[in-house]
């Protein structure tokens, strides 16, 4: 993956790790899905092959938007991912229009060409996964397997925070930041501040030090989602403190501070399980009885689209 120290940028899951992270990671709302489909559409995007880069265990962007295609690859870096994500496709079967399985193989978004032939993909995702890649290798690759018409969507979401109005919200979310800022703060890497700025930094292929000429700039399309609108399935719904709790763990800092504390990862010790039992604490002191405790979240979002010439 990308050049810098890659212990300090892109993290490769084991399987466990992998299944984990599908069963807890919330899938994004379908007006993300239907902007993408209808973007690549009307720019002339055909639907025979899409492929899915950094598609984790599988349990997202690939799956929503496979039936679409005729054709559907997932591909990720990690061997763990790409065993959870068979797991889960052999327990949940997908099929695309043509009724084919998915398909998926351990591959990087730096050598697509491994992956599938030269000029045979019409829609390239890469959901939650470009702020890892190396971007001028991806550019340059994702232009060999593209279709001329060929798209690609790149999305992540900013930080979740708690809806002020809940009981408590407000201190609830000091709280959260709190406990960010003394303990997972020094494992936050280049990569998490960009889908934090809304890839406002991200290269693109006009703006490489070296541009790359087979993309279009005039039709390059970028939408935002607000706070207002949900960018995930379950954004503006109540959930509990056990669902809020393995949501946030998925994340690349909480998943460092436990790999470098294993001792007291998911113990009472964990700094996630600490900020829990404070926002428990302020429920209670706000109302709320004990085993009712609930919270709101939301966040930003935002799709970035690509066409090639």
């Amino acid at each position: 993956m990308p050049h810098q120290e890659e212990e300090r940028t892109f993290r490769s899951y084991g399987k466990e790790e992998g299944e984990h992270y599908a069963k807890r990671r919330p899938d994004y709302h379908p007006s993300v899905y239907k902007a993408i489909l209808n973007h690549h559409t009307y720019t002339g995007g055909k639907l025979d092959t899409l492929l899915d880069v950094g598609c984790g265990p599988g349990s997202h962007a690939v799956r929503a938007l496979a039936p679409q295609f005729s054709h559907a690859i997932g591909i990720d870096p990690g061997e763990g991912m790409i065993s959870a994500a068979k797991t889960l496709l052999a327990a949940e079967p997908i099929l695309t229009k043509t009724s084919e399985s998915i398909h998926f193989e351990v591959g990087s978004a730096e050598q697509l060409e491994k992956i599938v032939p030269s000029n045979s993909v019409d829609l390239l995702t890469a959901s939650h996964a470009a702020h890892w890649f190396d971007m001028p290798v991806f550019w340059k690759s994702a232009a060999n397997v593209l279709r001329s018409g060929g798209s690609v969507a790149i999305w992540a979401s900013g930080e979740i925070r708690i809806n002020p109005n809940i009981p408590a919200g407000r201190a609830i979310q000091q709280t959260i930041d709190g406990f960010w800022d003394r303990y997972f703060k020094e494992f936050i890497v280049p990569g998490n501040e960009m889908i934090k700025h809304s890839y406002a930094d991200l290269l693109l292929p006009w703006t490489l030090p070296e541009p790359i000429e087979d993309f279009e700039k005039d039709t390059f399309f970028r939408r935002e989602w607000s706070p207002n609108e949900s960018f995930f399935d379950v954004e503006n719904s109540e959930v509990d403190l056990d669902r809020w709790e393995k949501m946030m763990g998925t994340g690349t800092p909480v998943t460092r501070w436990r790999e470098a504390h294993p001792e007291d990862a998911g113990t009472e010790r964990d700094p996630l399980r600490k900020c829990r039992r404070e926002m428990e604490k302020l429920l209670h002191e706000a109302g709320v009885e004990k085993g009712k405790e609930t919270v709101k979240g939301y966040t930003k979002g935002v799709l970035l689209m690509v066409k090639r010439k």
